[in-house]
């Protein structure tokens, strides 16, 4: 299992930090790719770009407190080539909660039923943090559905998260503090608008998950903001905490590529170690001075190493 340091070495910009002056998605109008679809009790938010080609879907899987605007720098160029799907895991973004509660295993669960409502058989899943944990639950679970997995700073192998013990978060007392903190912790528009525009609000807002935070498109962070302070949140924390699938995750029997910030202060680097010794196939990509979010540090990057794994 080989470790790569870096994209190849023809992406134009590898090292480049976040999208750039004006990013591809902005010029593109999302609405006609959304739909609802009621699955195990919640209305889900669901984006479908539909088919394109014979290669197999990709399907991206947003973490704690986020939405599945969290994948916008992936999505125009990969719905180019692929048939992209990503979603609002219930109680997070405009989804709502189920009505069986929160789990990491009832995640995988719907996103297994809305691959099938979906015509889905089998595709690429891609998860980072929370949604890296109910992808790899999803390809334990249902390992049908998976053919190749992408794992971008995953929960799962920790024993801590955002700082904290996992003991702590499921304690009790952390537990009903969690619910107080959550429950603060959206951003109205207007006050994300206005974080946005200055350099130091975006410090302010995601200096903890990313190392450059200033440097985030102004636009992206409106809408990261808009994925904070949801009703599934304290509750998903919990399960986080809880969970606990590790002597499990040697039955992935996928192709696993494993993505990291050398920088990322909620799951450990060290994880990344965890999951590729753990899974028989799988390799990692470490990023220099990179956060918790890869994905939107590091489009560039990303986008180029996504791109080579699908291909292989």
């Amino acid at each position: 299992m080989a470790t790569i340091h870096r994209a190849s070495p023809d992406v134009a910009d590898p090292d480049a930090y976040g999208s750039g002056p004006h990013p591809a998605w902005l010029d593109i109008d999302w609405a006609p790719y959304l739909s609802w679809h009621h699955v195990q009790g919640a209305d889900v938010n669901v984006l479908d770009t539909g088919e394109v080609g014979d290669e197999a879907p990709l399907v991206f899987i947003h973490g704690h407190s986020a939405c599945w605007q969290h994948w916008v720098e992936q999505l125009p160029q990969f719905m180019q080539t692929h048939r992209c799907i990503a979603l609002d895991l219930p109680g997070f973004g405009r989804s709502e909660l189920p009505t069986d509660g929160i789990s990491m295993s009832g995640y995988a669960r719907i996103v297994g039923e809305i691959l099938q409502r979906l015509g889905v058989d089998a595709a690429c899943v891609v998860g980072n943090s929370m949604g890296g944990f109910v992808a790899a639950e999803l390809a334990i679970r249902i390992p049908q559905r998976v053919e190749r997995l992408v794992l971008v700073a995953a929960a799962g192998m920790s024993g801590r998260y955002i700082g904290l013990p996992t003991e702590f978060i499921a304690h009790p007392g952390g537990a009903a503090a969690g619910r107080v903190l959550f429950g603060l912790g959206g951003v109205p528009d207007g006050l994300a608008r206005t974080l946005a525009r200055r350099r130091n609000g975006r410090r302010l807002a995601f200096g903890f998950v990313t190392t450059h935070p200033r440097r985030l498109h102004p636009a992206l962070v409106v809408e990261l903001l808009g994925g904070t302070g949801k009703p599934g949140a304290a509750r998903a924390a919990v399960e986080l905490a809880t969970y606990d699938f590790k002597d499990r995750v040697p039955e992935i029997a996928c192709p696993t590529l494993i993505v990291w910030g050398d920088r990322d202060h909620l799951v450990p680097v060290s994880c990344a170690d965890g999951y590729e010794a753990a899974i028989p196939d799988a390799r990692k990509v470490i990023y220099a001075d990179t956060g918790h979010l890869p994905m939107l540090e590091r489009p560039v990057r990303f986008n180029a190493d996504l791109a080579a794994f699908l291909a292989e």
